[in-house]
């Protein structure tokens, strides 16, 4: 008798009896509590429980609470953290509205109202929990040889003497592309960031020389968008020599220098080195001219990328107090959103970089990188390779990898080898392949069917075809219908980009 009474019957039982039970005597309550364990195939002591908590016990279950961002929200967020080239949640949180402007604007994306209102408004915790599963998947000291008398005459800046100073002062730092083997000559990378902003620069070198840094000094002092006022370097040969001082000094450029073997000296350059030159080169061998100049390409690409669509941190405030170390950071921006809220940068100049963020095409530029990195990647290995302008059939199918490219890892062509191919085959017959046009006839009338609702249609239906062991197949099958129908309100069509 047990079996056949409900849940449902069982706690209107528990609410009918409770309160003759509690007002009985002994004996009278052994005698309700035999009938009711008979009835209700309790325990016992479970039942006494039942009959003496009733409050406590058959509170109603909150319902589960609904989920807010859905599959298209998750899409089309991994979409623009893929177009950020996988930032953070804190730095992705103030670059969404610009990449969403930029890619629809580009005819990139197009978005459901409703989506679009929920991407502005996710928090960036939630960001980092929506792309968990995507995020998922020995330093030498180089001793050198400085003239002391050249030396001396340069003074030295520590990390605490910035303060704040105004757009142009810059941190410059060189990064060397020698691999395992820093024998004979081989590529570096100028690298320069301003320290009110972030805005930074690289620039390729054939080999490691001073008059090289002064050219480059020279072009970059006509394309960045303020004037260089202070030149703050290491104490490689490279910087502390008569060509480097005797450009600064007829310019009017203050030229300092760190404490020898003090990394922190320049913080904010040796973050640039991990954070840009590393993350798109790697650490392999590049030598000679064909390096050289698919360097120069890349950084003429990610010049722009990271500093109109990398926000960054910035340090407001360090406080020690006794071994402890709190730091508070400013709300990440991009370089060239700091450069147009800076007082000393001119309204002629910050009109001139609203242009041309106005233009730039995130993810034409991030294609453009790629490309490079695998000509690079080859370079490295010792094939011949030669890159290739991005085509718009090539920018259609690097925009349509970008919702599962992380499934593949870290996209990072000159750092380590091809991934292995996925798997497309079965190993098991399908046994929905023949009824599956009648489960989506279902789904479009239906969308929000579950797995096991589907499963009894089919059941009924198709009587002894389909067990209850095959709803966990159902439900996979039933997920990737739902992933498929999210990307198809994210993406634009092929016609209806060709009519924007």
């Amino acid at each position: 008798m047990a079996k056949k009474i409900s849940m449902g019957a069982r706690q209107e039982l528990v609410r009918a009896v409770s309160s003759r039970y509690q007002a009985a005597s002994n004996a009278e309550k052994r005698r309700i509590l035999d009938e009711f364990t008979a009835v209700t195939g309790y325990h016992r002591k479970h039942s006494i429980r039942l009959l003496n908590a009733t409050a406590a016990l058959l509170v109603p279950r909150p319902a589960p609470r609904l989920r807010v961002y859905d599959s298209a929200v998750r899409e089309a967020l991994i979409v623009l953290w893929e177009a950020s080239d996988r930032v953070c949640g804190k730095r992705l949180k103030p670059l969404v509205p610009v990449l969403l402007d930029s890619l629809e604007r580009h005819g990139h994306l197009r978005l459901d109202s409703v989506v679009r209102a929920k991407l502005t408004a996710v928090s960036a915790a939630t960001m980092d929990r929506l792309l968990a599963a995507p995020h998922g998947a020995s330093d030498r000291k180089r001793s050198t040889r400085a003239v002391p008398a050249i030396r001396k005459s340069i003074p030295v800046r520590t990390f605490a003497d910035w303060k704040e100073p105004v757009p142009g002062f810059m941190e410059a730092d060189l990064v060397a592309h020698g691999g395992e083997n820093v024998a004979g000559s081989f590529a570096h990378t100028l690298v320069l960031t301003d320290i009110a902003s972030g805005w930074t620069e690289c620039v390729p070198l054939a080999v490691r020389e001073g008059s090289l840094v002064v050219e480059a000094l020279a072009r970059l002092r006509t394309t960045m968008p303020f004037p260089l006022l202070g030149f703050d370097t290491d104490n490689g040969s490279e910087f502390i020599n008569e060509s480097v001082l005797e450009y600064c000094t007829e310019l009017g450029i203050e030229f300092t220098r760190s404490r020898p073997y003090r990394k922190n000296d320049q913080a904010w350059v040796e973050q640039k080195n991990g954070s840009v030159v590393r993350r798109l080169v790697g650490y392999r061998r590049l030598e000679g001219i064909a390096a050289t100049e698919a360097l120069s390409r890349l950084y003429a690409a990610s010049r722009l990328f990271v500093n109109f669509f990398q926000p960054s941190f910035k340090l407001a405030e360090k406080k020690r107090i006794g071994a402890r170390v709190s730091k508070r950071y400013h709300a990440p921006e991009t370089p060239c959103a700091r450069l147009l809220c800076a007082h000393a940068i001119p309204e002629t100049v910050k009109e001139r970089l609203r242009l041309v963020a106005t233009s730039l095409d995130p993810l034409r530029l991030l294609d453009e990188i790629r490309s490079v990195q695998q000509e690079l990647a080859g370079l490295a290995a010792g094939e011949l390779h030669h890159g290739t302008p991005s085509s718009d059939a090539k920018l259609d199918q690097f925009l349509s990898s970008l919702s599962t490219a992380w499934h593949h890892g870290e996209v990072r062509p000159t750092h380590q080898a091809k991934p292995k191919p996925t798997r497309h085959w079965r190993t098991h017959t399908d046994r929905f392949e023949s009824v599956w046009p009648r489960v989506l006839t279902w789904l479009e009338t239906e969308p929000d069917q579950t797995g096991l609702e589907l499963l009894r249609r089919l059941q009924a239906e198709y009587p002894g075809e389909h067990p209850d062991g095959q709803l966990r197949t159902l439900q996979r099958r039933l997920k990737l219908w739902r992933r498929a129908a999210a990307r198809r309100l994210v993406f634009t069509s092929a016609t209806v980009s060709k009519a924007l």
